[in-house]
């Protein structure tokens, strides 16, 4: 008798998980999400004929209760309005019915797209109207997210939205030079709603914002790499995401948000481009990537950022957009990577002042008030700082602004000089002291000092992995941190606050009504046309940023500093050989707390054709881009 035995191998078992895949449909690249958003029932013979790539087929889902008389006119206005359709997807067209029963396939002209198919389907769940990528084998209906280049290089990760609280890299790649792809999904999904404002507006975020099941660079590469993913998603965010807002990406700031100057500064990535004049302005910083992605993306609504110190103000300015830093405390920073959390905000850099108020009207919640739909009152005392005079082009434009809006206003312009207003003893316990003295390392040494917490225990973790060595950090924080050592947080912080309290209290109060909300605005030269290329070497090393300045009113007070950009100037470029156009910007103060109202002036000089709404491009009138 012959006796066997079974010997049992090891089975290595496989994990296998769909991350989507890339088309190109006419040419037009295209990224289908791993995660679908309905099962369909079509009749036996509907996808007959009907092209596909890997199993998937282009289709289009009409708006609820089409008729077929009313689809030409649908896919005109689909075609007008969202970035993702095209006539590719229109072979196939499904339109829902209630019963199985009811399920039919005809052929249809439909006007500019021939002859397409209809197909009726059900579902047990609603599919919102738009452009998909069905399974012909499971029936399943995949969202299209349409692929664009990042060329401007603003983004350190592209995401994709689980539906679960949590975010994955979008994996997906178009033919570009050393940058990344970003997809974004169809407009004609989102259907904006009281509860959902922002459904649909896409939105990238600064790289210092934690989002669940997403790392974090902070614009570092050693910190990238030695943490997991975050587990939560900043406050700042999830409302934004709670309102329909659809997270692009994360984007490119200069190290640990210290300003830095491009090529020269940014060592560990490298700085985006500002897309203005000749293609090769600094960007500024720290929220480098959110300016210039605005001012080069038509895909892309708004970037969030934040501004400590100029962050997103400075960003704004150069690159020919609308930004805001907000009233201090208006949200929590909660999982955001700090740079001085008594000087720390959130804001948002855009072209359409009218989204901007929506996004400060979810971001901030109820320590916002819009006045998108009241009727304001605006202060009629306006005060400039350190304002050019009108003998360059810039300063007319400047000048001629203030001009009209005194003008809109009804109001009049004055001169305010803040270090003489400071030394008048009837409106100034603190008189005797010396502005210049008393402020002139505010700023450094609470941003020198404010990440002391952060950088311990990044230090302490780097080392405990690899053998007691520092990570590399770029030379500006390096130099910010170790001149700060020498000085007292304290101290800084008590000259803040005595600042804060006076100019709050005496220079910008606040009045009780909220349609007014502020005693007066105050201007500044937020932006002047200067020329900043990034082929420099010859820089000075970084140093800390003492002195005060006119864009430190707000840092130190806590109100709101808006930047409208006013225009754009001829220069002269070295690099074209030609003259190229470099925008002009505003910044615009009122009192604590009104930030409502900045974002309405914006609405109304818009309105009045004393501003514009910013184009994407080489100019803010839409020029192309130099590469």
């Amino acid at each position: 008798m012959r006796l066997f035995s079974l010997v049992f191998l090891p089975v290595c078992a496989a994990s296998i998980t769909s991350t989507g895949s890339t088309i190109l449909l006419n040419n037009v690249p295209y990224y289908i999400s791993p995660h679908f958003v309905g099962n369909i029932a079509l009749e036996a013979h509907a996808l007959d004929n009907i092209d596909s790539v890997s199993g998937f087929a282009p289709v289009s889902v009409l708006p609820l209760g089409t008729q077929p008389d009313d689809i030409s006119g649908v896919f005109t206005s689909c075609n007008a309005t969202d970035d993702v359709f095209q006539p590719g997807f229109s072979q196939l067209i499904l339109n829902e019915t209630q019963s199985l029963s009811n399920l039919t396939t005809q052929k249809v002209e439909v006007a500019g797209q021939g002859t397409s198919t209809v197909a009726s389907y059900t579902t047990k769940s609603r599919v919102p109207e738009g452009p998909y990528l069905l399974d012909k084998t499971t029936s399943n209906l995949h969202q299209a997210y349409r692929l664009y280049d990042d060329f401007a290089g603003t983004f350190t990760e592209a995401l994709l939205d689980n539906n679960d609280g949590t975010f994955q890299v979008l994996s997906a790649k178009v033919a570009s030079s050393a940058t990344l792809s970003i997809g974004v999904p169809s407009r004609l999904y989102y259907k904006p709603s009281k509860e959902r404002p922002l459904a649909g507006v896409r939105i990238a975020v600064k790289d210092i914002f934690s989002l669940a099941g997403v790392k974090r660079s902070n614009g570092n590469r050693a910190w990238y790499h030695l943490y997991p993913p975050s587990n939560v998603t900043a406050v700042a965010i999830s409302r934004l995401i709670e309102a329909g807002a659809v997270i692009v990406g994360t984007q490119k700031l200069s190290q640990f948000a210290t300003s830095e100057v491009a090529t020269v500064d940014w060592v560990d990535y490298h700085s985006p481009f500002n897309p203005r004049g000749d293609g090769y302005q600094d960007p500024s910083s720290s929220s480098s990537g959110a300016g210039a992605s605005v001012a080069s993306y038509d895909w892309l609504d708004a970037a969030v950022g934040t501004d400590t110190g100029g962050s997103i103000r400075s960003p704004a300015g150069v690159n020919g957009v609308f930004g805001n830093r907000a009233s201090h405390g208006l949200v929590s920073l909660d999982n955001v990577m700090p740079l001085s959390e008594p000087l720390d905000t959130a804001g948002f850099l855009v072209r359409d002042p009218a989204l901007w108020d929506k996004l400060q009207t979810v971001m901030y919640g109820s320590n916002y008030t819009s006045l998108a739909s009241l009727q304001p009152k605006y202060p009629v005392n306006i005060m400039t700082v350190s304002y050019p005079d009108s003998s360059t082009k810039a300063g007319r434009l400047l000048n001629d602004f203030a001009t009209a809006l005194a003008k809109f206003l009804g109001g009049n312009v004055s001169t305010l000089d803040v270090a003489s207003a400071w030394t008048r003893s009837e409106t100034n316990l603190h008189a005797n002291l010396n502005f210049t003295e008393s402020f002139n390392i505010t700023y450094p040494v609470l941003t020198g000092k404010g990440q002391d917490n952060l950088t311990n225990q990044f230090f302490a973790d780097y080392a405990s992995l690899h053998d007691g060595r520092r990570p590399f950090v770029n030379p500006s924080p390096l130099a910010r941190w170790a001149w700060a050592a020498n000085y007292s947080w304290d101290e800084a912080l008590q000259n803040k606050t005595m600042f804060a309290n006076w100019f709050n209290g005496q220079i910008l109060p606040s009045v009780n009504d909220p349609l007014q909300c502020s005693s007066s605005l105050i201007l500044y030269a937020g932006k002047t046309g200067t020329q900043a290329p990034r082929n420099r070497y010859d820089i000075a090393p970084p140093s800390p940023f003492t002195g005060f300045s006119a864009a430190r009113m707000s840092v130190f007070s806590g109100c709101p500093d808006f930047i409208y950009p006013v225009g754009e100037v001829s220069k002269f470029s070295n690099l074209t050989n030609h003259d190229e156009k470099l925008p002009v910007a505003v910044g615009i103060l009122a009192a604590k707390g009104c930030d409502g109202l900045l974002a309405r002036l914006a609405m109304d000089l818009v309105g009045e054709g004393i501003l514009k709404i910013p184009q994407v491009g080489g100019s803010m009138s839409g020029e192309p881009i130099l590469f």
